[in-house]
């Protein structure tokens, strides 16, 4: 892996958060909220974990002192955590421009959200944050359609190649 695949990943991370964004901002409130059965119990939880894992992994790599888990503090409204997650993408893909691509088999310590320290390398991390972005958005479409909107598409990588 190379920092060029980085950040063409980066890149197809914000294309599909956007695409994924765009149905949310056509979604409403009862839809936001409504219980769903999937790894959280619905589209408003689901986003708020997203953003709170990019934006942590960010505060990890950038080695921030203190990283936030967004997910166990956040109270504000569907626009301030679509606007969270719009920064958290951008800023990973600022991250991988400036990073120094000999150092992507070098480890990344940090501490989890159990306080545990942890170690892996910058690869790892990197590969580890935009597939989890993935799976969820994936998620997050079957949850779409789930509450009455329909209106979704593929956030599929071969459409952004395509594009």
């Amino acid at each position: 892996m190379t920092k060029q695949y980085f950040l063409e990943v980066a890149d197809y991370n914000i294309w599909a958060n956007d695409i994924v964004l765009s149905w949310l901002n056509n979604i409403t409130d009862e839809q936001w909220e409504k219980h769903v059965v999937s790894s959280f119990n619905s589209i408003a939880e689901t986003v708020l974990h997203i953003t709170s894992a990019e934006k942590i992994w960010l505060e990890r790599l950038n080695k921030a002192e203190s990283p936030v888990w967004l997910q166990s503090t956040f109270k504000g409204s569907r626009n301030e955590v679509i606007g969270l997650w719009k920064n958290a993408s951008a800023g990973l893909k600022k991250f991988i421009e400036g990073f120094n691509e000999e150092a992507l088999m070098d480890k990344l310590v940090f501490r989890r959200i159990n306080g545990d320290r942890y170690e892996m390398p910058h690869y790892q991390v990197l590969a580890h944050i935009f597939n989890h972005s993935t799976y969820h958005r994936g998620q997050l479409v079957t949850m779409l359609r789930q509450v009455g909107f329909t209106d979704v598409g593929s956030t599929d990588k071969l459409g952004f190649y395509r594009k």
